[in-house]
This record gives C-alpha cells, structure tokens and sequence, in this order.
C-alpha cells in the first residue's frame, strides 16, 4: 500500500520515534547553520585546490556545482517540510525507498559528517601554523575540538547562538574581502590590477573542460552543508516557514560568496600562485597579504580559523542527530538516543566526536590527510546527495497530496540531470590515480561493510 505524506501514520511515527528534542532553532539561526556547514573549508581553504585544477576556469566549475545543489535543495526543501525530523532524509530513505536504504544512508551521512570534522580540524592545525610555525597539527585538532564538543553538549538554543555568530564573522569577513578585493580591480584608491590575471600562463581554460570538471569535484563538496537545514528541520520553531525560507537565501548567499570570492582570488593573485595541489595556506590570506597589509592577513587567517570551526561545529551537530536517529530506530543501542534534561544527545553527540581523533591520527602520519579526508567525505557527500534525489523521485510516486507548500520545479527532469551530473563525478573518481581513487575505493568498502551489517542484523534480529 502506498506510503502517506502529508499526515498519513508513516510520518505520525517517524516523528514520534524521534521526538523529545527542543525546538529552539529560529528562522535566523537555521539559515546560518546551513551556511556555518557550507561556508568552511571548501571556500577558504579547498578553493586553492579547485583553481589549481582549472586555473580561472574554476568559475565555471563552481557554477555547475552550485546547480546540482540547487536542484537537491529543491528536493530535499519539499520531503523536509512535509515530515520534518532528526533523521530527515535517512528517514525518507527509509520510508520511501527501503529499510536498507535508511540504514545504509543515516550511516554513511554519519560516518561523513564525523570525517568532515576532521577535515575542518586538520585545517584548523594549518590555519595555526601561520602564526605558530612547527605547531603540530594534532596539537591544535585536539585543543579546538574539545571546545566544539562542549558546546555541541549544550541546549540547542546555546549551539545556535554560537553557530550563528561564528558565521556571522565570516560571512562579514567574505563581504570586506569582496569590497577590497573589488576597489583593487577597479583601481577605487589605489591602481587597478584589472582581469588580466584571467589570461596569463594559458588561461583562461589552462587545462580545457577537463580541469574544469576536475575542480567540479571541489565544488561540489564546498556545497556540501545545505542538507544541514533539513536535519536541523527537527528542532527549529516553525519549520514549515523557516525550512524552504533558509534554503533559499542560503543557496542565494552562497553562490555569491563563492563566485565572487574566487572570482577576486583569481583576479588579484595568478592562479599559478593562488592555486595548489597541497593546501598549506587559504588563498584569501596570499590575496591580503597581496595587498601588503600584514595586519590584515593575520585578521583574515582568524576569520578562515573561524570558518573552519563553525563548520566543525555543524558538522557535529549534523553527526549526533543522525546518531540519534539511528538509536531510534533501533539501529544501534537504544542509550544512544537518550537526551539530556536539555533535550540534546549527549551521548550520540560525545560517540560522533571521534572525528577529531581520527583527524589527529592522520595528520600525525600523513603531510597531505586534509585532501585524503576531503576526498573520503566527498563521496559520502555525493552519496547522500545521490539517495536525497532517489528518494524525492520515489517520495512523488507515493504521493497524493498536491497542496503541499513547497514542490520542487520542473520534476523528473531535474533530479535525473542531477543524478546524471552526480554519477558521473564517481566515474571520473574512478579514473583518477590520486586520492580521489583511494575516496572511492575506500566509501565502496565502506557501503558493502554497512550492506554487511545490515544484513547481519537482520539475521540476528
């Protein structure tokens, strides 16, 4: 029989099951905990990678990622103020696709959130390093992220203050950056170093449509975050209005900040210079210290330090509530799911956190672990992103209610553009013979070991 939506007895539980966390997140708030998860390392710190394989035509490679997220918003806006809960779109999967499917996405969405902190730890450990050389990087993973954990620990309202200004610092950093970064290419108080930049060393498509696709991989996992809005769906006041109203301003934000940000990057400094295999320092601060202001690249490498632990922060967040969602559903010990008398998973929380451990282990061993977790965490990105869009398309053959108030435009077309896109990313990670490869390889092993436990599970059970 086919699955309800709107209000039928499928929703009913799966909101109750998951039930008992506060909804104290504000329309405000959610938009910049969308915005804390995306604008992080994939902007400051992964960009450098993106122009170091496209040269100026990155550009282009951000505009076609910021389209594939455009579209999985769309869907994902739909199923989330339909059923707004922890487990979103593992729940959807679950409901509207298989119990297999659920399981298997709500743990790889974890697993990925839990390698994205250690992402932004490891980053965290660079930024650090520009002003304490020879600090060692798991020194300052362990230090920030004990921080993160306790406030992960506290009331949601707490965290969505926190989260909020964090963001709040960068997304103020990247408007004076694209303020200075514009009166420098227009020559408003001091000489213009124009577009040409654009042209030099064989750009601006020094490497064809080929290099472009490879920064695509980059892009797309800059976009990676804009999920976050629907996990957070479960907690905000009024979600039928906050949810589709953060999606939309966020992606709008997002794709401005990125597009003229490293539109300014590749302008100002060659891209043989702003760009690199190995990030040891963000783009943004070689552009300040362009400008000969040291003061303000010690400023901008703060602000970048920022980004990368509100991403951190909502990469927690995102972590423990999928943990949650999976004590639940009886998918793992039900003590996971207890919450505190705040109304939060401190244990789901405290068990997601081992991100940092393993983000310091790698750095430990490993001089290049930031683009090895970045790769493993795209696919896991991509995966979900993959199950958001197969679920939506299943969540409309099982739908009857029309009058929803949010729908996504121009569907199938779209999610089957999207999925197309998103496919074909893996195949170029499977041609690849860097680290993209060694992602891949590692997420399918990743994907059979959870089909593996899933199955044996079921036996026991």
């Amino acid at each position: 029989m086919p699955a309800q939506v709107a209000s039928g007895p499928i929703e009913s539980a799966a909101a109750a099951r998951e039930g008992g966390l506060k909804r104290g997140l504000t329309q405000r708030q959610l938009t910049m905990i969308g915005i804390g998860g995306a604008i992080g390392t994939g902007l400051f710190m992964g960009s450098g990678i993106a122009v170091g394989y496209a040269g100026p035509g990155v550009l282009l490679s951000y505009i076609i990622a910021a389209a594939i997220a455009l579209i999985v918003m769309f869907s994902l806006s739909e199923m989330a103020v339909a059923s707004p809960t922890a487990g979103s779109f593992g729940t959807y999967a679950e409901q509207y696709v298989s119990p297999l499917a659920g399981f298997v996405v709500r743990y790889t969405y974890w697993a990925t959130m839990v390698i994205l902190i250690g992402s932004e730890a490891v980053a965290i450990g660079h930024y650090m390093e520009y002003w304490v050389p020879g600090l060692p990087v798991w020194v300052s993973t362990a230090v920030f992220g004990l921080g993160v954990l306790w406030v992960n620990t506290r009331a949601v309202g707490n965290f969505g203050s926190v989260e909020y200004w964090l963001s709040a610092i960068k997304v103020g950093a990247i408007l004076t950056f694209i303020l200075f970064g514009l009166a420098k290419i227009f020559g408003v108080g001091v000489p213009a170093t124009g577009f040409g930049n654009y042209f030099v060393e064989g750009g601006p498509l020094p490497f064809g449509f080929g290099g472009v696709w490879m920064a695509v991989l980059i892009a797309l996992f800059s976009f990676f975050g804009i999920e976050m809005i629907a996990v957070a769906a479960g907690e905000a006041e009024d979600p039928q209005k906050s949810v589709p109203h953060a999606m939309r301003t966020m992606l709008v934000r997002l794709v401005l900040f990125y597009i003229l940000s490293i539109g300014i990057i590749v302008a100002i400094v060659p891209w043989t210079q702003s760009g690199a295999e190995a990030v040891e320092q963000s783009p943004f601060v070689k552009v300040f210290a362009s400008f000969g202001f040291s003061a303000a690249a010690h400023v901008m490498n703060f602000v970048v330090l920022s980004a990368a632990l509100s991403a951190m922060n909502s990469a927690l967040y995102m972590a423990s509530r999928m943990m949650f969602s999976l004590a639940r559903a009886g998918h793992v010990p039900g003590a996971i799911g207890v919450l505190s008398a705040r109304g939060v998973p401190v244990r789901a929380t405290v068990l997601s956190s081992v991100g940092v451990l393993i983000a310091a282990a790698i750095a430990m061993f490993s001089p290049n672990a930031f683009q090895y977790l970045v790769g493993i965490s795209l696919f896991g990105g991509l995966f979900t992103w993959v199950s958001i869009l197969v679920t939506h398309m299943r969540f409309r053959d099982q739908a009857a209610d029309t009058t929803r108030p949010v729908r996504a435009p121009l569907f199938p077309g779209l999610q089957i553009v999207g999925l197309l896109v998103l496919l074909s990313v893996f195949v170029t990670m499977a041609f690849d013979t860097g680290f993209w490869r060694t992602a891949l390889i590692v997420g399918v092993l990743w994907l059979l070991v959870v089909c593996m436990f899933y199955a044996v599970k079921r036996r026991v059970t």
